[in-house]
């Protein structure tokens, strides 16, 4: 856990909007916080290396905007959003991400983030999506609005389904899925087709493909 400095007193910096960055690795986080507080009216005033300390530091100094990771340590992006957006509803939070997946987009704003941007995205992009945020908008770059439209129209996979799924997905067999869920294999096989109906596929490879592709299962398994 870190606090940059408290810079606010100083005449010369009269309403910069306040900034928490939560992201887990070190080069990452330091370059964004550089390229942040080089401008005039932001203040980088904490910096979180996983989803717990990023909760931790919002209550600590509710600072205006808060960047989020997706992936993180001990607690997610996804969770540590729903976290701080249910103690602090007006909490105005911009997922920062490497991760385009539909399912991914939904899911953080979905949990209550005002925004979602790539880390490839320009300096002049981030710095657009805070201001836009810190006003009370939302900033979704229309590639993303595309995938979050896409991700609307598919049917919703109970958290069973997503599990076998995910187990799909590394590639066990409905024996292995039965045993690692302590369920039968028929039902494994009932879940497996309820899966294929929803994702509009045919076959094992096909749904590990679109899951892979819209980010509803990971090549790792969940923690």
């Amino acid at each position: 856990m870190s606090s940059a400095p408290d810079n606010l007193s100083n005449p010369n910096y009269p309403s910069r909007i306040s900034l928490l960055i939560a992201e887990d690795h070190a080069v990452v986080r330091e370059g964004f916080a550089a390229i942040l507080n080089d401008e005039p009216d932001l203040h980088v005033v904490a910096e979180a290396t996983n989803g717990q300390i990023a909760v931790q530091l919002y209550e600590q100094h509710q600072p205006d905007v808060v960047l989020m990771d997706l992936r993180m340590p001990q607690l997610d992006g996804v969770n540590a959003i729903a976290q701080i957006r249910s103690r602090y509803p007006t909490a105005r939070i911009i997922i920062l991400t490497t991760y385009d997946g539909d399912e991914d987009i939904y899911r953080g704003l979905q949990a209550g983030a005002s925004g979602y941007l790539l880390k490839d995205a320009t300096a002049d992009n981030l710095i657009q999506a805070i201001h836009q945020v810190h006003q009370g908008d939302n900033y979704i770059p229309p590639a993303i609005a595309k995938k979050l439209a896409e991700r609307i129209k598919f049917i919703e996979l109970t958290e069973r389904e997503l599990e076998v799924l995910q187990l799909l997905v590394v590639g066990q067999s409905n024996a292995e899925i039965g045993a690692s869920l302590s369920i039968a294999e028929r039902t494994v096989k009932f879940h497996t087709n309820n899966i294929f109906t929803k994702l509009g596929v045919s076959d094992r490879t096909q749904a590990v493909l679109l899951a892979l592709k819209r980010g509803l299962a990971r090549l790792e398994t969940r923690s």
